[in-house]
């Protein structure tokens, strides 16, 4: 069975960070208000926030790969790397379609091949042709992965399209299982990792958020049928990046659960003990990452599981 944590990750430091308006129509997560006040130090203090995560990981004992964005084409969320691109023990590499256009521009093939210098690469499925048809699948943000059991949870938004979502599976052999979420103000959660987490024994998960009563049961029956124990989160918590975490391991095969400092302050006592029997947990102060970019701790790594070569 495959492992679901990885020691590996990739992250890209930005050079061009800031609010993107492309992003804002479908992503509430994003404030419009601190993007103004921190303008003129957005990427300053935006490559600050990444230096010391990146930092504080490889000081534990993650291997963390870091690639410098570039400064053309202009890419002020390419500090989101899980969106366009996502690594597989198969040796499979998976492209996905974007829906801002400016998103599109973060993916970077000389960062595969750099990558498949080291890992083995038996496959790449390139489903960007659907951004012609304007749909969507906005990598491991749409897609939280039950990497153990190839299960695929996805909440469909403006982000995540069912065609793309058949497509993956059909590509990858995921089973899927797709619901529908809304914040407490009824708009539509852009991605479901900001309202899900699956680890390898445990999934924190908003089950709130999912409006849909029969919906609402599928999706805590699916969790428990994969033996998962459920840590429910409130929409308060969501909303303060609680479910945007991810367990990752050290070389030495020590669990860890990182999020933003954020999320976990939102915890209760009683949630930390719980996840504490699990994982160590790691968090990093975002909030200019979180308050511009509308997305947190997880979606700043992109998890490698190729096999190594």
């Amino acid at each position: 069975m495959q492992s679901q944590a990885t020691s590996r990750i990739l992250m890209i430091r930005p050079v061009n960070f800031g609010f993107n308006t492309e992003t804002a129509e479908s992503n509430a997560f994003q404030d419009i208000k601190l993007a103004a006040q921190t303008k003129d130090v957005a990427q300053e203090d935006a490559q600050r926030e990444f230096d010391e995560m990146a930092g504080q990981l490889r000081s534990i004992g993650v291997d963390v790969r870091v690639y410098d964005d570039t400064a053309d084409p202009y890419t002020p969320d390419s500090i989101f790397p899980n969106n366009w691109v996502s690594f597989h023990a198969s040796g499979t590499v998976v492209l996905y379609p974007m829906q801002a256009e400016n998103r599109r521009l973060e993916r970077r093939q000389d960062i595969i091949d750099d990558l498949a210098k080291q890992y083995h690469v038996a496959k790449v499925v390139d489903l960007t042709h659907f951004e012609q048809e304007g749909k969507f699948l906005e990598g491991t943000g749409s897609l939280v992965l039950d990497r153990m059991n190839r299960v695929a949870f996805a909440s469909l938004s403006p982000r995540t399209h069912p065609d793309v979502l058949a497509e993956f599976s059909k590509q990858t052999g995921y089973r899927t299982v797709s619901f529908h979420s809304a914040d407490a103000n009824g708009k539509p959660i852009y991605h479901t990792n900001v309202l899900m987490c699956i680890a390898d024994t445990f999934a924190v998960v908003c089950l709130t958020a999912i409006s849909d009563p029969d919906e609402r049961i599928m999706v805590r029956q699916e969790l428990e049928k994969l033996k998962k124990r459920i840590i429910d989160i409130s929409l308060e918590q969501m909303a303060s990046f609680t479910g945007n975490m991810l367990m990752v391991q050290t070389l030495k095969g020590q669990k860890l659960l990182v999020m933003s400092t954020r999320a976990f302050e939102s915890l209760t006592p009683k949630q930390i003990d719980l996840l504490d029997d699990y994982a160590t947990l790691f968090h990093f102060d975002l909030p200019i990452i979180e308050g511009n970019g509308g997305g947190s701790a997880r979606c700043m790594m992109a998890e490698i599981h190729l096999p190594r070569k």
